[in-house]
């Protein structure tokens, strides 16, 4: 079973000092002698993950592929990508800043980007050499305004930052061709032919008996592997999608709970309002009025 990490469990989970929490943003700096323990758990991170390997070399199995990674190349890690690390050189120096689903939620281009296929067929890449330094000093601001004391612009100030490390990433995916080039297990083409199929049809098919027939399996059989594979049934997973599609429309639009609950087919205003506070934990007007996660009033 795998590990499901987020922004409120993984202080805990791999002891980084509570005091440089910064909301939507975490950043874990792992130097050569913190790597026991790193490779314990498969682990599905609940937001996008940038891993920037600065020394060392790793092999990481990531949505049941292989990979080798190197000192200079980036793994960029969309929300409930499956990765479990097969080793770690002794010399391994790695920077990881995650980025929550609710801090994407508020960004719309951030959701896009971890919507890009070709993420999750070529997870690890590398900037063009010329940009590589720049790569690292801007690790480094990163790193130098994360680790600094709160004040009510460190936020918005980080957002930015990263915004500008996912826009450099971002230039290297459209040079790439769009094809995918590494061949599939079974494993891997069940879950990513899910993937699509869940981020296609969600607002209109809630259906567990629809996504088993799309693929060619018994319901009960795609639920119980799903939740083998990634710790979550199918219902799990649709529950998943829709909030973040909800979210998004929230924070990102002008659109009203009625248009929203619209837009997501559920018939209801109410229907809609009991279903997103039965999961979040919240209503959507509530959620909506928090204080955004970017500083900003």
């Amino acid at each position: 079973m795998a590990l499901f990490i987020n922004l409120d469990n993984v202080y805990q989970l791999y002891n980084i000092d509570p005091s440089k929490k910064t909301d939507g943003i975490i950043l874990f700096h792992q130097l050569p002698d913190s790597s026991k323990g790193y490779n314990e758990h498969s682990r599905l991170f609940d937001g996008l993950l940038l891993g920037f390997m600065i020394k060392g070399s790793m092999k990481m199995q990531i949505h049941f592929l292989d990979y080798e990674i190197n000192a200079g190349d980036i793994a960029v890690l969309p929300p409930q990508l499956l990765m479990d690390t097969k080793y770690l050189s002794e010399d391994a120096e790695i920077v990881t800043i995650g980025i929550s689903l609710d801090f994407m939620s508020a960004f719309p281009i951030l959701r896009e980007f971890v919507m890009n296929n070709q993420i999750r067929w070529k997870p690890v890449i590398r900037l063009r050499e010329d940009e590589i330094m720049l790569q690292n000093e801007l690790i480094t601001l990163i790193k130098n305004f994360y680790n600094k004391k709160s004040s009510p612009n460190k936020a918005e100030i980080l957002r930015h930052l990263v915004m500008v490390m996912i826009n450099m990433i971002s230039e290297i995916y459209t040079e790439l061709p769009n094809s995918q080039s590494s061949p599939k297990s079974r494993t891997h083409e069940i879950i990513d032919d899910f993937y699509q199929l869940i981020l296609k049809y969600t607002k209109e098919q809630r259906n567990v008996n629809f996504y088993a027939d799309k693929l060619h399996l018994t319901p009960q059989y795609l639920s119980t592997f799903l939740k083998e594979k990634t710790g979550r049934s199918v219902s799990q997973w649709i529950d998943h999608t829709l909030i973040l599609e909800a979210k998004t429309l929230l924070k990102s639009t002008n659109l009203s709970i009625k248009e929203i609950s619209n837009e997501l087919n559920f018939g209801e205003t109410s229907i809609f309002c009991r279903y997103f506070k039965r999961t979040t934990g919240v209503s959507p007007k509530s959620y909506r009025n928090q204080k955004t996660i970017t500083g900003l009033p």
